[in-house]
């Protein structure tokens, strides 16, 4: 008798939940000064593996420092600390640096980036992004972003100011797909009259000889 092995079966890597939206508020001398909104993934590149991990926003610690020019918000968890630094060039405020304190089960990871341009609007204003968003800091890390919204500098009345929303959110980004067809598209017909030129240049040629 000859015994069949038993087919191998591959478990699929488990997709994470959507992270949850944390609500974050910074204060000055008792006025809200900073204001921030999201739910926050982030990935890791660990030994040529990657992981990634949601940040829980249940009972995070929540710190940092409003100033004229530079905003700071650090986010601290069980297993992880984040801090995001904003300036402020007097026209538009924008992520610059970002650092980041990992605990793993390889031991604690840490990356940082202090050249970002992200998430940038104009000062008095708010930025926006509900749609997913993924960054890359590093080599080694990218962050992703749920239902971001963020204002750093000029908050009035604890609420935030009017949103300058990214171009996931707008009315306009459903136009890409369209145009990425249309421009296919006449690539495919400049081809074929390509193609058809060249086929009656090939018949004139055998006729004159």
């Amino acid at each position: 008798n000859t015994t069949t092995p038993a087919p191998v079966t591959t478990t699929p890597t488990p997709t994470l939940p959507t992270p949850f939206t944390g609500n974050y508020t910074l204060k000055s001398n008792e006025t809200v000064c900073l204001l921030a909104n999201f739910g926050l993934r982030i990935s890791l590149k660990i030994k040529e593996k990657y992981q990634e991990m949601n940040f829980e926003p249940v009972g995070a610690a929540v710190s940092g420092s409003c100033g004229t020019n530079i905003s700071e918000l650090v986010l601290g968890s069980d297993q992880m600390n984040i801090t995001f630094t904003f300036n402020n060039d007097t026209k538009k405020f924008l992520l610059h640096d970002l650092s980041i304190n990992v605990k793993t089960s390889s031991g604690v990871f840490n990356a940082s980036s202090t050249n970002l341009t992200l998430w940038a609007a104009s000062i008095g204003s708010s930025y926006m992004c509900n749609k997913e968003q993924n960054f890359t800091i590093s080599d080694q890390l990218s962050l992703f972003t749920f239902n971001l919204h963020v204002q750093p500098f000029g908050v009035k009345k604890g609420v935030f100011s009017t949103a300058e929303e990214c171009f996931l959110d707008s009315d306009l980004s459903f136009l890409v797909p369209i145009a990425v067809g249309v421009a296919l598209s006449f690539l495919i017909i400049l081809v074929l009259i390509s193609y058809l030129i060249g086929r009656r240049k090939s018949r004139t040629g055998y006729q004159s000889v």
